[in-house]
Protein backbone atom coordinates (compact mmCIF):
# COMPACT_ATOMS: atom_id res chain seq x y z
CA UNK A 1 0.00 0.00 0.00
CA UNK A 2 1.37 3.50 -1.53
CA UNK A 3 1.10 5.63 1.44
CA UNK A 4 0.21 9.42 0.27
CA UNK A 5 2.21 12.56 1.90
CA UNK A 6 0.82 14.80 3.73
CA UNK A 7 1.64 18.06 2.51
CA UNK A 8 3.91 20.70 4.68
CA UNK A 9 2.68 23.55 6.88
CA UNK A 10 3.27 26.35 4.12
CA UNK A 11 1.88 24.39 1.64
CA UNK A 12 -1.25 24.04 3.42
CA UNK A 13 -1.79 27.82 4.45
CA UNK A 14 -1.64 28.46 0.32
CA UNK A 15 -3.90 25.81 -0.85
CA UNK A 16 -6.74 27.41 1.79
CA UNK A 17 -6.72 30.52 0.76
CA UNK A 18 -7.16 29.20 -2.54
CA UNK A 19 -10.09 27.48 -1.40
CA UNK A 20 -11.49 30.40 -0.15
CA UNK A 21 -11.81 32.21 -2.74
CA UNK A 22 -15.23 33.84 -3.04
CA UNK A 23 -17.38 32.59 -5.98
CA UNK A 24 -18.25 35.71 -7.94
CA UNK A 25 -14.31 36.76 -7.31
CA UNK A 26 -13.19 33.49 -8.86
CA UNK A 27 -15.67 33.95 -11.67
CA UNK A 28 -14.31 37.45 -12.74
CA UNK A 29 -11.09 35.66 -12.64
CA UNK A 30 -12.37 33.22 -14.95
CA UNK A 31 -13.55 35.45 -16.96
CA UNK A 32 -10.99 37.70 -17.25
CA UNK A 33 -8.78 35.10 -17.89
CA UNK A 34 -10.74 34.36 -21.17
CA UNK A 35 -10.44 37.08 -22.53
CA UNK A 36 -7.04 37.04 -22.92
CA UNK A 37 -7.28 33.83 -25.39
CA UNK A 38 -8.69 35.89 -28.46
CA UNK A 39 -6.17 37.98 -28.52
CA UNK A 40 -3.09 35.22 -27.96
CA UNK A 41 -4.53 34.00 -30.94
CA UNK A 42 -4.85 36.91 -32.78
CA UNK A 43 -0.79 37.09 -32.16
CA UNK A 44 0.17 33.52 -32.74
CA UNK A 45 -1.72 33.67 -35.91
CA UNK A 46 -0.47 36.39 -37.15
CA UNK A 47 3.45 35.25 -36.00
CA UNK A 48 2.59 32.21 -38.17
CA UNK A 49 1.47 33.88 -41.26
CA UNK A 50 4.58 36.02 -40.48
CA UNK A 51 6.92 32.91 -40.57
CA UNK A 52 4.70 30.90 -42.28
CA UNK A 53 4.95 27.91 -40.53
CA UNK A 54 2.43 27.73 -37.69
CA UNK A 55 4.29 25.04 -36.16
CA UNK A 56 7.41 27.45 -35.48
CA UNK A 57 4.65 29.80 -34.30
CA UNK A 58 3.77 27.55 -31.53
CA UNK A 59 7.72 26.67 -30.91
CA UNK A 60 8.04 30.51 -30.16
CA UNK A 61 5.44 31.34 -28.32
CA UNK A 62 5.89 27.89 -25.65
CA UNK A 63 9.57 28.55 -25.61
CA UNK A 64 8.77 32.68 -24.43
CA UNK A 65 6.44 31.41 -22.27
CA UNK A 66 8.68 28.92 -20.59
CA UNK A 67 11.39 31.48 -20.09
CA UNK A 68 9.56 34.36 -18.93
CA UNK A 69 7.44 32.21 -16.12
CA UNK A 70 10.48 30.39 -15.31
CA UNK A 71 12.77 33.69 -14.69
CA UNK A 72 9.42 34.96 -12.75
CA UNK A 73 9.62 31.90 -10.80
CA UNK A 74 14.13 32.00 -9.76
CA UNK A 75 13.10 35.72 -8.80
CA UNK A 76 10.42 35.62 -6.38
CA UNK A 77 10.99 33.41 -3.11
CA UNK A 78 7.57 31.67 -2.95
CA UNK A 79 8.35 30.86 -6.75
CA UNK A 80 12.10 29.72 -5.53
CA UNK A 81 10.04 27.62 -2.97
CA UNK A 82 7.79 25.90 -5.10
CA UNK A 83 10.20 25.04 -7.75
CA UNK A 84 12.12 23.35 -5.07
CA UNK A 85 9.05 21.59 -4.36
CA UNK A 86 8.89 19.53 -7.77
CA UNK A 87 11.06 16.91 -7.67
CA UNK A 88 10.19 15.77 -3.88
CA UNK A 89 6.47 15.77 -4.96
CA UNK A 90 7.38 13.26 -7.96
CA UNK A 91 9.54 11.23 -6.06
CA UNK A 92 7.18 11.08 -3.50
CA UNK A 93 4.19 10.17 -5.69
CA UNK A 94 1.94 13.13 -4.25
CA UNK A 95 -0.06 12.85 -7.19
CA UNK A 96 0.47 10.94 -10.19
CA UNK A 97 3.66 11.33 -11.92
CA UNK A 98 2.07 11.56 -15.67
CA UNK A 99 0.36 14.97 -14.80
CA UNK A 100 3.57 16.45 -15.32
CA UNK A 101 2.60 15.91 -18.77
CA UNK A 102 -0.03 18.15 -18.91
CA UNK A 103 1.54 20.44 -21.32
CA UNK A 104 1.27 17.88 -23.95
CA UNK A 105 -2.04 18.61 -24.12
CA UNK A 106 -1.43 22.47 -25.18
CA UNK A 107 0.70 21.17 -27.86
CA UNK A 108 -2.09 19.20 -29.37
CA UNK A 109 -4.52 21.86 -28.97
CA UNK A 110 -1.95 23.57 -31.09
CA UNK A 111 -1.64 20.60 -33.55
CA UNK A 112 -5.73 20.49 -33.85
CA UNK A 113 -5.76 24.28 -34.47
CA UNK A 114 -2.97 23.69 -37.07
CA UNK A 115 -4.46 20.73 -39.34
CA UNK A 116 -8.15 21.00 -38.74
CA UNK A 117 -9.09 25.07 -38.95
CA UNK A 118 -8.00 25.00 -42.45
CA UNK A 119 -10.55 22.18 -43.41
CA UNK A 120 -13.48 23.04 -40.48
CA UNK A 121 -13.34 26.72 -40.31
CA UNK A 122 -12.32 28.74 -36.95
CA UNK A 123 -16.05 28.40 -36.16
CA UNK A 124 -16.89 24.72 -36.50
CA UNK A 125 -13.39 24.57 -34.87
CA UNK A 126 -14.45 26.21 -31.85
CA UNK A 127 -17.82 24.69 -31.73
CA UNK A 128 -16.03 21.14 -31.48
CA UNK A 129 -13.36 22.27 -29.40
CA UNK A 130 -15.74 24.11 -26.77
CA UNK A 131 -18.19 20.83 -26.80
CA UNK A 132 -15.05 18.61 -25.66
CA UNK A 133 -14.32 20.65 -23.20
CA UNK A 134 -17.87 21.27 -21.78
CA UNK A 135 -18.84 17.72 -21.26
CA UNK A 136 -15.32 16.42 -20.16
CA UNK A 137 -15.98 19.29 -17.59
CA UNK A 138 -18.86 17.44 -16.00
CA UNK A 139 -17.30 13.73 -15.94
CA UNK A 140 -13.79 15.56 -14.35
CA UNK A 141 -15.49 17.01 -11.63
CA UNK A 142 -18.07 14.01 -11.04
CA UNK A 143 -14.66 11.90 -10.99
CA UNK A 144 -12.93 14.22 -8.58
CA UNK A 145 -9.88 14.09 -10.15
CA UNK A 146 -9.53 18.12 -9.62
CA UNK A 147 -8.31 19.65 -6.37
CA UNK A 148 -11.53 20.62 -5.68
CA UNK A 149 -13.14 17.04 -4.83
CA UNK A 150 -16.02 15.53 -6.44
CA UNK A 151 -19.27 17.51 -7.57
CA UNK A 152 -22.34 15.77 -8.66
CA UNK A 153 -23.43 16.05 -12.06
CA UNK A 154 -27.12 18.15 -11.22
CA UNK A 155 -29.66 19.15 -13.59
CA UNK A 156 -28.80 22.65 -13.40
CA UNK A 157 -24.84 22.46 -13.95
CA UNK A 158 -26.20 19.97 -17.15
CA UNK A 159 -28.69 22.78 -18.21
CA UNK A 160 -25.69 25.24 -17.83
CA UNK A 161 -23.68 23.14 -20.23
CA UNK A 162 -26.30 22.84 -22.61
CA UNK A 163 -26.80 26.57 -22.67
CA UNK A 164 -22.91 26.84 -22.92
CA UNK A 165 -22.42 25.13 -26.36
CA UNK A 166 -26.08 26.45 -27.40
CA UNK A 167 -24.71 30.04 -27.22
CA UNK A 168 -21.28 28.94 -28.55
CA UNK A 169 -23.32 27.93 -31.77
CA UNK A 170 -25.36 30.74 -31.58
CA UNK A 171 -22.36 33.16 -31.67
CA UNK A 172 -20.26 31.61 -34.09
CA UNK A 173 -23.47 31.35 -36.24
CA UNK A 174 -22.86 33.99 -39.18
CA UNK A 175 -19.74 32.04 -39.85
CA UNK A 176 -20.82 28.85 -40.04
CA UNK A 177 -22.20 29.21 -43.45
CA UNK A 178 -18.98 29.53 -44.98
CA UNK A 179 -17.87 26.24 -43.45
CA UNK A 180 -17.75 23.29 -45.56
CA UNK A 181 -19.83 20.73 -45.50
CA UNK A 182 -20.11 18.81 -41.83
CA UNK A 183 -21.06 15.43 -43.33
CA UNK A 184 -18.14 15.14 -45.00
CA UNK A 185 -15.92 16.43 -42.02
CA UNK A 186 -16.59 14.10 -39.38
CA UNK A 187 -13.13 12.31 -39.01
CA UNK A 188 -11.70 16.03 -38.49
CA UNK A 189 -14.30 17.24 -36.26
CA UNK A 190 -13.11 14.85 -33.82
CA UNK A 191 -9.72 15.95 -33.26
CA UNK A 192 -10.74 19.30 -31.95
CA UNK A 193 -13.34 17.34 -29.90
CA UNK A 194 -10.61 15.29 -28.14
CA UNK A 195 -8.22 18.19 -27.92
CA UNK A 196 -11.59 20.15 -26.29
CA UNK A 197 -12.21 17.00 -24.07
CA UNK A 198 -8.49 17.03 -22.70
CA UNK A 199 -8.09 20.29 -21.38
CA UNK A 200 -10.36 19.96 -19.35
CA UNK A 201 -7.98 16.99 -17.69
CA UNK A 202 -5.15 19.22 -18.33
CA UNK A 203 -6.53 22.40 -16.07
CA UNK A 204 -7.94 19.44 -13.46
CA UNK A 205 -4.13 17.90 -13.60
CA UNK A 206 -2.39 21.66 -13.03
CA UNK A 207 -4.88 22.29 -10.69
CA UNK A 208 -3.75 19.22 -8.29
CA UNK A 209 -0.47 19.74 -8.89
CA UNK A 210 -0.34 23.35 -7.80
CA UNK A 211 -1.62 22.33 -4.58
CA UNK A 212 1.24 20.12 -4.11
CA UNK A 213 3.59 22.98 -5.39
CA UNK A 214 2.42 25.32 -3.09
CA UNK A 215 1.61 27.48 -6.07
CA UNK A 216 0.58 27.53 -9.98
CA UNK A 217 3.96 29.42 -10.95
CA UNK A 218 5.67 25.75 -10.11
CA UNK A 219 2.74 23.71 -12.08
CA UNK A 220 3.04 26.38 -14.81
CA UNK A 221 7.06 25.87 -15.64
CA UNK A 222 6.48 22.09 -15.50
CA UNK A 223 3.57 22.93 -18.20
CA UNK A 224 5.40 24.53 -20.56
CA UNK A 225 8.67 22.44 -20.04
CA UNK A 226 6.54 19.38 -21.33
CA UNK A 227 4.93 21.58 -24.04
CA UNK A 228 7.81 23.32 -25.23
CA UNK A 229 9.45 19.84 -25.48
CA UNK A 230 7.01 18.54 -27.65
CA UNK A 231 6.59 21.16 -29.93
CA UNK A 232 10.43 21.35 -30.82
CA UNK A 233 10.31 17.65 -31.20
CA UNK A 234 7.35 18.22 -33.55
CA UNK A 235 9.29 21.74 -35.33
CA UNK A 236 12.19 19.91 -35.49
CA UNK A 237 10.56 16.73 -37.80
CA UNK A 238 8.85 19.50 -39.81
CA UNK A 239 12.11 21.18 -40.33
CA UNK A 240 14.02 18.11 -41.93
CA UNK A 241 10.61 17.10 -44.06
CA UNK A 242 9.62 20.70 -45.62
CA UNK A 243 12.62 22.79 -44.78
CA UNK A 244 12.42 26.18 -42.80
CA UNK A 245 9.94 28.61 -43.17
CA UNK A 246 10.76 32.91 -42.37
CA UNK A 247 13.09 34.61 -40.14
CA UNK A 248 12.21 35.48 -36.94
CA UNK A 249 9.99 39.57 -37.12
CA UNK A 250 11.84 42.13 -35.54
CA UNK A 251 8.53 43.77 -33.85
CA UNK A 252 7.87 43.29 -30.26
CA UNK A 253 4.09 42.29 -30.07
CA UNK A 254 4.81 39.16 -32.01
CA UNK A 255 6.12 37.48 -28.50
CA UNK A 256 3.18 38.49 -26.23
CA UNK A 257 1.72 35.21 -26.93
CA UNK A 258 3.85 33.25 -24.54
CA UNK A 259 3.35 35.47 -21.47
CA UNK A 260 -0.38 35.44 -21.86
CA UNK A 261 -0.57 31.32 -22.02
CA UNK A 262 1.37 31.71 -18.81
CA UNK A 263 -1.66 34.27 -17.58
CA UNK A 264 -4.20 31.70 -18.75
CA UNK A 265 -2.55 28.49 -17.50
CA UNK A 266 -1.49 29.82 -14.01
CA UNK A 267 -5.03 31.47 -13.05
CA UNK A 268 -6.73 28.19 -14.63
CA UNK A 269 -4.73 26.13 -12.08
CA UNK A 270 -5.42 28.23 -9.45
CA UNK A 271 -9.64 28.45 -10.16
CA UNK A 272 -10.56 24.96 -10.68
CA UNK A 273 -9.89 24.25 -7.07
CA UNK A 274 -12.96 26.98 -5.84
CA UNK A 275 -14.88 26.69 -8.60
CA UNK A 276 -14.35 23.09 -10.16
CA UNK A 277 -13.11 22.51 -13.86
CA UNK A 278 -16.42 22.75 -14.78
CA UNK A 279 -17.43 26.11 -13.99
CA UNK A 280 -13.69 27.22 -14.53
CA UNK A 281 -13.99 26.53 -18.25
CA UNK A 282 -17.30 28.01 -18.74
CA UNK A 283 -16.13 31.36 -17.01
CA UNK A 284 -13.11 31.26 -20.03
CA UNK A 285 -15.36 30.47 -22.83
CA UNK A 286 -17.46 33.71 -22.05
CA UNK A 287 -14.27 35.77 -21.70
CA UNK A 288 -13.06 33.87 -24.84
CA UNK A 289 -16.52 34.91 -26.50
CA UNK A 290 -16.44 38.57 -25.30
CA UNK A 291 -12.82 39.13 -26.08
CA UNK A 292 -13.47 37.85 -29.70
CA UNK A 293 -16.98 40.11 -29.95
CA UNK A 294 -14.40 43.02 -28.16
CA UNK A 295 -11.40 42.64 -31.07
CA UNK A 296 -13.80 42.58 -33.74
CA UNK A 297 -15.25 46.12 -32.56
CA UNK A 298 -11.72 47.22 -31.27
CA UNK A 299 -9.28 46.08 -34.02
CA UNK A 300 -11.19 43.95 -36.46
CA UNK A 301 -9.74 41.60 -39.06
CA UNK A 302 -10.26 42.70 -42.96
CA UNK A 303 -13.57 41.62 -43.53
CA UNK A 304 -15.09 41.38 -40.40
CA UNK A 305 -18.65 42.18 -39.46
CA UNK A 306 -20.42 41.47 -36.02
CA UNK A 307 -23.59 39.83 -36.41
CA UNK A 308 -26.66 40.53 -33.85
CA UNK A 309 -26.76 36.29 -33.07
CA UNK A 310 -22.22 36.92 -32.20
CA UNK A 311 -23.35 39.77 -29.51
CA UNK A 312 -26.97 37.66 -28.32
CA UNK A 313 -24.59 33.96 -28.44
CA UNK A 314 -21.89 35.90 -26.52
CA UNK A 315 -24.36 37.31 -23.55
CA UNK A 316 -26.19 33.50 -23.36
CA UNK A 317 -22.73 32.08 -21.94
CA UNK A 318 -22.86 34.85 -19.38
CA UNK A 319 -26.60 33.90 -18.39
CA UNK A 320 -25.22 29.96 -18.77
CA UNK A 321 -22.38 30.55 -16.25
CA UNK A 322 -25.36 31.72 -13.63
CA UNK A 323 -27.17 28.86 -14.00
CA UNK A 324 -24.49 26.07 -13.71
CA UNK A 325 -23.52 28.24 -10.58
CA UNK A 326 -26.89 27.87 -9.03
CA UNK A 327 -27.72 25.04 -6.08
CA UNK A 328 -29.31 22.32 -7.10
CA UNK A 329 -33.29 22.76 -5.69
CA UNK A 330 -33.14 21.05 -1.74
CA UNK A 331 -36.71 19.46 -2.60
CA UNK A 332 -35.15 17.41 -5.58
CA UNK A 333 -31.83 16.98 -3.49
CA UNK A 334 -34.29 15.06 -0.74
CA UNK A 335 -36.41 13.39 -2.88
CA UNK A 336 -33.47 11.53 -4.69
CA UNK A 337 -31.95 10.71 -1.17
CA UNK A 338 -35.31 9.41 -0.10
CA UNK A 339 -35.77 7.29 -3.51
CA UNK A 340 -32.13 6.06 -2.72
CA UNK A 341 -32.81 4.99 1.27
CA UNK A 342 -36.39 3.31 -0.17
CA UNK A 343 -34.33 1.23 -2.70
CA UNK A 344 -31.27 0.47 -0.27
CA UNK A 345 -34.47 -0.38 2.34
CA UNK A 346 -36.11 -3.24 -0.43
CA UNK A 347 -32.93 -4.81 -1.40
CA UNK A 348 -32.17 -5.13 2.64
CA UNK A 349 -35.61 -6.76 3.11
CA UNK A 350 -34.95 -8.73 -0.08
CA UNK A 351 -31.91 -10.20 1.73
CA UNK A 352 -33.51 -10.92 4.73
CA UNK A 353 -31.68 -7.79 6.84
CA UNK A 354 -32.91 -5.99 9.55
CA UNK A 355 -33.59 -2.54 8.27
CA UNK A 356 -30.88 0.36 9.81
CA UNK A 357 -32.44 3.26 12.07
Amino acid sequence: MVKVPQPSRPLSVTTSRAASLPLLTGLILAVATGLVIPLQGRINGALGAKLDDGIAAAVVSFTTGLVLIAAIGLALPKGRAALRRILPALKQRSFPRFYVLAGGIGALFVFAQSFTVSLLGVALFTVAAVTGQTLSGLLVDRTGMGPGGRRSITGVRILGSVLTIAAVVWAVSPRLGAAADVGTLVLPLLLPVVAGCLVSFQQAMNGTATVHYGSPIAATVVNFVAGTAILWIAWLIKLLLAGPGHGLPTEWWYYLGGPMGCVFIGLAALLVRSLGVLVTGLGMIAGQLLGSLTLDLVLPSPGTVVALPTVLGTLLTLFAIIVATLPWPKGALTSRNRARAQAVGSRRQDRGERPVG
